[in-house]
């Protein structure tokens, strides 16, 4: 069976051409049953012709309530080390993988629960638009379900991660943990070391960005 395609390519259908109205569609999307637990869909944010895009796995707990992406511990992580990679997150475009919030209630605590195969294709229809809005130099895939979204298919990070590699378009791709791995390490040596890669994974993303205006 051929892959659907996004809005924006479906006859008849109105193009999706501006991120007010992709945040519009994405709120209103019934592609998988994600949206039905979730306050809402949680769309990507930041400059409308971003240079790089960063793509995380799902919005948590924190992002859910407030709409935006990596506003809870993992972004504040990702913060520190984009400003010490020397990029500024104020330039770039930040989404996630998958739109809602999938978690399971255990008491008063909403615990993050990993999207499947199928949540994360049926949510590329988004990141496809995205990236057509966008149209970033630069995607780097935070993360396992960010690999899959971005590249189509599962790749080994720690075989990845420090190369440039290429998308079916062109685009520059970049793979790297997600931040929020950095939190779950269990000791404060490993959790300085396995952060220090990560800031070098991001460095190289800011080197390509350098040398593409030389």
């Amino acid at each position: 069976m051929p892959r659907a395609r996004p809005a924006a390519e479906v006859p008849g259908a109105a193009p999706i051409r501006t991120l007010a109205q992709l945040r519009a569609a994405e709120n209103a999307c019934r592609r998988c049953p994600l949206y039905r637990d979730a306050t809402r869909a949680v769309p990507g944010e930041g400059a409308r012709r971003a240079r790089v895009m960063l793509v995380g796995e799902q919005p948590g707990d924190q992002e859910d309530l407030a709409g935006k992406p990596f506003v809870g511990p993992a972004g504040r992580m990702l913060d520190k080390a984009l400003a010490e990679a020397g990029i500024d997150r104020k330039l770039a475009f930040v989404t996630n993988a998958v739109k809602h919030f999938k978690h399971e209630e255990r008491g008063r605590r909403r615990l993050h629960k990993r999207p499947n195969a199928y949540e994360i294709e049926q949510c590329r229809w988004w990141l496809e638009i995205e990236r057509r809005i966008v149209a970033p130099e630069a995607i780097v895939a935070l993360g396992a379900t960010a690999v899959r979204s971005v590249f189509g298919r599962t790749l080994a990070i720690a075989r990845t991660r420090g190369r440039r590699l290429r998308l079916d378009d062109g685009t520059a791709g970049f793979v790297t943990v997600h931040p929020s791995f950095l939190l779950r390490l269990p000791d404060a040596e490993s959790r300085q070391r396995a952060y220090r890669a990560f800031v070098a994974d991001l460095r190289l993303v800011a080197r390509m960005l350098r040398g593409s205006t030389a």
